[in-house]
């Protein structure tokens, strides 16, 4: 009489002489897929027979040749609202041998195309979502940031749309929050009034619905850093790295002695840009720091005091 369920014992005891040889009882089997078996390397048994070659048919000589030889396909992405994974009826009026269709099958083809983009965004919750994940894009588009903030915004979004965050709320804007919180979030130095201006809305309805979301989301959301401002103003700048790794330097000293405490990071990291110019010897004016900065002169030129006082720093004259 044969067994219906197999003990937990015997389950273990099989999977254990799957990975030994029969032979030798040793652990070190080797997968031959040219000649799809399974071979000991003690005695050189064979331990299965025609096993299934899970390897690509295709070479890749690197990461980014291997990431686009997948065979999956396209990737699933938070960025459309389906996630990528529904189907699409191409444009093109023609058959699968290239042929162009008739008047009647065009008729057929043009209503299959309505229907698919109306199941696709079937409710008002996915008509939402898809307006507010293309704002997103077309926002990240316009400030060049990577691909995975657009990613982190789009989950924030959608964590938002799961709570009823979004209801009697402005799209655009809980849009530019999520791309402003995404930017916090991973580290790249964006401030509210740059993204607010990329998006064509007022800086404090924006930060309005920033508040709003991280208190509701209860995310944690680090503190803009000073050395992540530094790096990108001395890039829009065009200055020497010498000058890049002074200004970085001067706002490490900084913070050790909590002078960049209660303080802006974009003015502080002005501030220690100019004095890197300064101390290079090149010639950027303070009107062409705050102008990148998004400051004003005075805060440049108080900052620069500070530096100047606490840090004892002497400049040429």
């Amino acid at each position: 009489m044969s067994k219906e369920n197999p003990t937990s014992s015997e389950v273990k005891e099989t999977s254990q002489k799957a990975r030994t040889c029969p032979e030798c009882g040793k652990g070190k089997l080797m997968r031959d897929y040219e000649a799809a078996e399974l071979v000991c390397m003690g005695c050189g048994c064979v331990v299965t027979e025609k096993i299934a070659d899970t390897t690509p048919e295709w070479r890749a000589f690197d990461d980014e040749q291997r990431t686009r030889r997948a065979r999956v396909g396209a990737p699933m992405t938070f960025t459309i609202h389906d996630k990528g994974l529904s189907t699409t009826i191409d444009w093109q009026n023609r058959g699968t041998s290239g042929k162009k269709l008739s008047s009647s099958q065009r008729v057929e083809l043009y209503t299959l195309r309505k229907w698919q983009r109306r199941v696709r965004v079937s409710d008002a919750t996915e008509r939402n979502l898809a307006v507010a994940l293309s704002d997103l894009s077309k926002l990240s588009s316009s400030l060049n940031l990577p691909k995975n903030i657009l990613e982190t915004a789009s989950v924030i979004y959608r964590k938002a749309i799961k709570k009823r965050l979004i209801r009697g709320r402005s799209i655009h804007n809980v849009t530019a929050a999520a791309i402003y919180m995404s930017c916090r979030q991973c580290g790249i130095a964006r401030t509210l009034e740059e993204i607010a201006q990329a998006a064509g809305l007022n800086k404090k309805d924006v930060g309005r619905s920033y508040r709003f979301m991280v208190r509701e989301l209860g995310t944690f959301v680090p503190p803009s850093t000073s050395r992540d401002y530094a790096a990108r103003f001395s890039n829009k700048l065009v200055i020497s790295g010498r000058a890049e790794a002074i200004a970085i330097k001067i706002l490490e000293t900084a913070k050790k002695i909590k002078l960049t405490s209660g303080r802006g990071p974009t003015g502080i990291a002005a501030a220690a840009t100019y004095v890197a110019t300064v101390l290079t010897n090149e010639k950027k004016t303070q009107r062409e720091i705050a102008e990148i900065a998004n400051v004003t002169e005075v805060t440049i030129r108080n900052r620069y005091k500070e530096l100047l006082e606490r840090l004892v720093i002497e400049v040429p004259i």
